[in-house]
C-alpha cells in the first residue's frame, strides 16, 4: 500500500509542479504581451508628442524645449528621445552622454535595448510626413522595472506554486489512504487467514472489493470441504478395511495352510504391515480434526492433546514431557506440523525407556524443535539411512520405516534441516532448523 501510496504521490507532485510552473510562466507572458502593447501606445502617443513639440523657426524646423515633458531634462530619468530631421538631431538630456543603439524601421522594437546605467529600454521609432520633410522620432521607456517585478512575480508565485502543491499532496495522501483503506483492511484479513486467526474474509467491503473477497470466500470454503472430505473419506476406508483384514487374518491361522508355512509368513507380514499402516492413518484422521486448512500451529492448544494421544498408543510408562515459549505459534500448516511431531514423538517414544522432552526454542531468524529421549540411539554410521523411506534399524520394533521417510518430505518443503546427535538423556537428540518465512504479504 506504502508503495502505491508513493507512486500517487510522485505522480501528482510531478503533474502539478509542470502544470503550475507551465500556467505561471504562460501568465506572466500573455501579461507582458498586453504590457508591451499598453507600452507601444505610450510610445507612439509620445513620439507624437514630440512631433508637436517641433515648430517652424528661422532656420528651419525647431525643437521647442516648452512643450517637451520636464521627464525628459532629468537624468537617466527612464523616458529618452531622438529626433532626426533634415540632416539635424535633438537628444533628450536625459540620455546625458549615453547613445543607444535605436530601432532602425518604424515601430516597435524587436527586443530590449542597452540604456545608460545598465538599464534595459523598450524603444519605439516613428516615422511621419510634414512640409515635405520626413521626420524620425525615437522614444524610450526603461523596462527595467518591469523585468523585476517579472522577477519577484516568478519567486512568489513559484513559492505560491510549492505551498498549493503541498497542500494538495497532504489532500491527496489523506484521500488515497481513506480509498484503500479497504485493501489495507483486506490485507490484515489474509495475513490473519494465513496465521488461522479465521476462516474467511468479511463480506462488509466497498463495491468494488465484493466480488474478490466474495470469491476468496468461495475458494476458501471449497477447499476445506475438499479436505474434510478426504478425511472423513479417509477414515471411513480404514474402518471400513478392518473387517476385511480381520477376517483375513482369521483365514491365515486356518489348517490348511499349516502345510505352507513360508506362503502363510509371507500372508502374516503383509497382513501386519497393511494393518500397522491402516491404524496410523485412522490415528492420524483423529488427530488432524475439522480446522482451517492453513491454519498455524498452536503449541498449547495442540501439543497436550497430541502427547496424550501418543501415551493411549504406546500405553507404556513414558514420561512425556513439552517445552515453548508463552503463546507460541509455528507459521506452518497445522497437520503438516502434527504429522512431523507426531512421527517423531512416535519413534521416540518407541525407543524410549523411560522419557521424551520436545522441546521449542523461537531463535531471531529460525525456530529450533528439539525431541529427545533416553532410548539406545543411533550409532553415527547408521544415521544418514535413518530417513530413506521405508528403512527399518531394528525390525522388532513397530512400524513400517515410513516416518522419518514423510518428515524428511515436509521439511524439504520447508527448507529445514534435520540433525541427529546424543541427548541430554542419554538417547537420540533430533534437532530440527525451520528458518523463519517472511511476513505475509508484505
Amino acid at each position: 500500500m506504502r508503495s502505491i501510496q508513493r507512486s500517487l504521490s510522485l505522480g501528482l507532485v510531478a503533474v502539478l509542479v509542470i502544470l503550475s510552473l507551465l500556467l505561471l510562466q504562460t501568465s506572466l507572458w500573455l501579461f507582458e504581451a498586453g504590457l508591451r502593447r499598453t507600452l507601444e501606445a505610450d510610445l507612439r502617443d509620445e513620439t507624437e508628442g514630440l512631433l508637436i513639440a517641433l515648430v517652424p523657426g528661422a532656420d528651419g524646423v525647431q525643437l521647442d524645449a516648452r512643450r517637451i515633458n520636464p521627464r525628459y531634462q532629468r537624468a537617466f530619468s527612464g523616458h529618452y528621445f531622438r529626433i532626426d530631421v533634415a540632416g539635424r538631431t535633438w537628444r533628450s538630456r536625459s540620455l546625458w552622454d549615453a547613445d543607444p543603439e535605436w530601432p532602425g524601421s518604424a515601430g516597435l522594437s524587436d527586443g530590449l535595448i542597452d540604456g545608460p546605467q545598465d538599464q534595459r529600454l523598450m524603444a519605439y521609432r516613428g516615422q511621419y510626413q510634414r512640409d515635405g520633410e520626413t521626420i524620425h522620432i525615437s522614444a524610450a521607456q526603461d523596462y527595467t522595472p518591469v523585468l523585476d517585478s517579472f522577477a519577484q512575480v516568478r519567486l512568489g508565485g513559484f513559492g505560491l506554486v510549492m505551498l498549493f502543491v503541498l497542500i494538495l499532496v497532504l489532500l491527496q495522501r489523506y484521500a488515497v489512504k481513506t480509498a484503500l483503506r479497504p485493501l489495507e483492511q483486506a490485507r490484515q484479513q489474509v495475513a490473519q487467514l494465513q496465521q488461522g486467526q479465521r476462516q474467511q474474509l468479511e463480506v462488509r467491503a466497498p463495491v468494488e472489493l465484493q466480488p474478490l473477497i466474495e470469491q476468496i470466500n468461495h475458494l476458501l470454503s471449497h477447499t476445506d470441504n475438499t479436505l474434510k472430505r478426504s478425511r472423513h473419506a479417509l477414515g471411513n476406508l480404514g474402518h471400513a478395511l478392518k473387517t476385511p483384514l480381520a477376517v483375513l487374518g482369521s483365514l491365515i491361522t486356518r489348517e490348511e495352510l499349516s502345510a505352507h508355512p513360508a506362503l502363510r509368513a509371507s500372508l502374516e507380514e503383509q497382513l501386519s504391515q497393511i494393518q500397522h499402516r491402516v491404524s496410523r492413518e485412522l490415528n492420524r484422521a483423529r488427530l488432524a480434526g475439522d480446522v482451517l486448512p492453513g491454519a498455524h500451529f498452536d503449541c498449547a492448544a495442540e501439543l497436550p492433546s497430541l502427547l496424550d494421544t501418543l501415551r493411549m498408543i504406546h500405553q507404556r510408562d513414558i514420561t512425556l514431557r513439552w517445552s515453548a515459549p508463552p503463546a507460541c505459534r509455528l507459521p506452518w500448516d497445522r497437520e503438516d506440523m502434527l504429522e512431523l511431531l507426531g512421527n517423531l514423538l512416535d519413534n521416540a517414544c518407541k525407543w524410549a525407556r523411560s522419557a521424551v522432552m520436545l522441546t521449542i526454542v523461537e531463535d531471531v531468524d529460525a525456530y529450533r524443535i528439539l525431541i529427545e529421549d533416553d532410548g539406545p540411539g543411533i550409532e553415527r554410521a547408521e544415521r544418514a539411512r535413518v530417513l530413506d523411506r521405508g528403512t527399518r534399524l531394528d525390525q522388532h520394533v513397530d512400524g513400517q520405516g515410513l516416518g522419518l521417510g514423510i518428515v524428511r518430505d515436509i521439511l524439504a518443503a520447508w527448507q529445514g534441516e534435520l540433525i541427529f546427535d546424543t541427548s541430554a538423556l542419554g538417547g537420540l537428540s533430533v534437532c530440527i532448523q525451520l528458518p523463519r518465512s517472511k511476513p505475509p504479504l508484505e
